[in-house]
């Protein structure tokens, strides 16, 4: 099967994609770039001259390594489609589609159910030995690092096996052509160049730097820790700043913030990291308990309060004793619980409804509300010198849409959290995934965040890359252009009608049949109506009402 034939057969050109609007190219989920030839060769030989040949040579071949990974996934969910082989081929298929060099795999020993692999590729065109060759000429060494990374990337993701090859001829040292040699990586015995596609040496380097660094900066304090709080957009630090000033102290705080922004999650961490951290933290939700009951939750009850109350219990205020209280959705308290709760932080002491004997409470209080309370003020529902003694020390969490930095992170965090619950080995997000989580609303905020993770973990297979086939969610993101079989960017719908047409067999291949579709699907979306389908195929309703009784 000819190159172009295997392109055609699993729609490869249908997977590249331009939004020209947004600046973005996507090959399938994988986001894309196009880099000058040029600006390549300058980097390797920043690389080259800046590190030295064996920094430069483990860089570029790390590199390369991710790239294949990435197109050994996108081509792992064609397996099974069509010869095992055939599709295979489509790493070194897509290395050409990317522009990198012209590949062919000549001679594989392959054993697919033990993930065996040894195998040569002829290559011809290479990118990486044309740069080479322009800075630095001819010479003695194989160089196309890049390469050989990029193939045992591909094939070690296609077999999960690692797989290393390793450039045996190169036409920047004068061979006709390069040739890659591939087979697992405990069967070669350059352990050197294998340590090379790991990363040791730089992580021993960093460790080195942050030790430094730490010496240098002496005795500075280091910032609180963030626990279960992620985020690292300048929203999120603003706001994690100002609760981290008022964690020691004993300040009432009022957090702030639409529903679903965590506000619960905060409130925990201010109590995690105060005085009062070995004590209790008594979370209470205003807007979930009615209004008849919510005294006796907050108070407590003594016996024959009311019908019902069959023996005292102390309320949240005595539960919390030395802790922390949280009040979600505090403007959801009853005029009377207000004027009791008021009581209660001006005294410090706490009365059971149905009893007269006052308690003395130690608890720090933290409130929480994602309505507008100076308009709850001004429409005389709620207490404006409560509102004076809780506001002391306002904290307002920003909304997700205004966080989009944090959105990796979170992510990261939650399949952290989900993969392990149901028992999957989530490899990460796919770039496309990921995009459309950052270019969400998300009007139910880090809470529906967590709800779509949650289901998309349960949706994946096994194991993988998380993808839009499991978020769906809905937006209004769309890709503008890709590419023809004569690899022309067009207009995607053009395009899309034109890949249709070329994927038909050549028996399928006759007008008589084709016009018969179109004129089915006209009918169909015009329900019948023979005067409006004339209109959708450009036709006139008597040449179209002679199609018909033709048929």
């Amino acid at each position: 099967m000819n190159k172009k034939r295997l392109i055609d057969q699993f729609n490869l050109r249908s997977r590249l994609h331009f939004d020209i609007e947004k600046g973005q190219i996507w090959l399938d989920q994988n986001r894309m770039m196009l880099l000058h030839a040029s600006a390549f060769a300058e980097l390797r030989r920043d690389l080259i001259e800046n590190y030295g040949i064996e920094r430069a040579k483990g860089t570029l071949l790390r590199m390369g390594f991710i790239s294949g990974q990435q197109d050994a996934a996108m081509a792992y969910k064609l397996y099974g489609e069509g010869d095992n082989y055939e599709v295979f081929r489509i790493g070194p298929e897509l290395h050409g589609f990317e522009g990198v060099v012209r590949a062919e795999v000549t001679d594989a020993d392959i054993d697919w159910e033990a993930g065996i692999f040894f195998g040569r590729a002829v290559c011809h065109e290479s990118l990486e030995a044309e740069c080479h060759i322009r800075q630095y000429g001819t010479g003695s060494h194989a160089i196309c690092w890049a390469m050989a990374g990029y193939a045992s990337g591909y094939v070690t993701g296609f077999f999960k096996r690692f797989i290393v090859f390793k450039e045996t001829h190169c036409v920047a040292k004068g061979d006709e052509y390069c040739l890659l040699e591939g087979k697992p990586a405990e069967a070669w015995e350059d352990q050197h160049y294998i340590n090379l596609f790991r990363n040791d040496r730089i992580q021993t380097d960093l460790v080195d730097i942050e030790q430094e660094l730490k010496t240098l900066r002496g005795k500075r304090l280091e910032p609180a820790p963030q626990g279960n709080l992620v985020g690292e957009s300048p929203g999120f630090l603003h706001c994690f700043d100002m609760l981290s000033r008022a964690a020691k102290a004993p300040i009432s705080v009022l957090i702030l913030g639409e529903t679903g922004v965590g506000k619960e999650v905060f409130a925990k961490w201010l109590h995690e990291n105060s005085d009062r951290q070995d004590g209790p933290f008594i979370p209470i939700n205003c807007g979930a308990i009615p209004a008849e009951l919510i005294e006796a939750e907050l108070f407590g009850v003594s016996q024959g309060a009311y019908t019902g109350a069959q023996q005292s219990r102390p309320g949240k205020f005595e539960r919390a004793d030395g802790g922390t209280l949280f009040l979600d959705e505090l403007g959801e308290l009853s005029p009377a619980a207000q004027v009791k709760l008021l009581r209660v932080l001006q005294t410090g002491e706490v009365e059971r409804l149905g009893d007269n004997k006052l308690r003395k409470v130690n608890v720090r209080l933290v409130a929480a509300t994602n309505v507008d309370l100076n308009q709850m003020i001004a429409e005389g529902s709620f207490r404006s010198d409560l509102y004076y003694r809780l506001s002391a020390y306002p904290v307002e969490i920003p909304p997700l849409r205004e966080r989009k930095a944090d959105i990796k992170l979170l992510v990261q965090a939650m399949l952290d959290k989900f993969a392990p619950l149901y028992g999957k080995k989530i490899k990460g997000v796919t770039d496309e995934a990921m995009a459309e989580l950052v270019h969400y609303d998300w009007p139910g905020n880090v809470r529906q965040l967590e709800n779509v993770i949650e289901r998309a973990v349960l949706l994946l297979p096994d194991t993988g890359l998380l993808g839009l086939e499991q978020l769906k969610i809905q937006s209004d993101r769309k890709l503008l252009a890709s590419v023809s079989s004569k690899g022309v960017v067009c207009d995607d719908k053009h395009t899309h009608s034109i890949l249709q047409f070329e994927a038909l067999p050549d028996d399928e291949l006759n007008m008589a049949n084709i016009e018969s579709r179109l004129v089915d699907v006209a009918m169909s979306r015009a329900g019948g109506n023979v005067t409006e389908a004339a209109r959708l195929l450009g036709l006139t309703r008597r040449q179209l009402a002679y199609k018909l009784t033709k048929r």
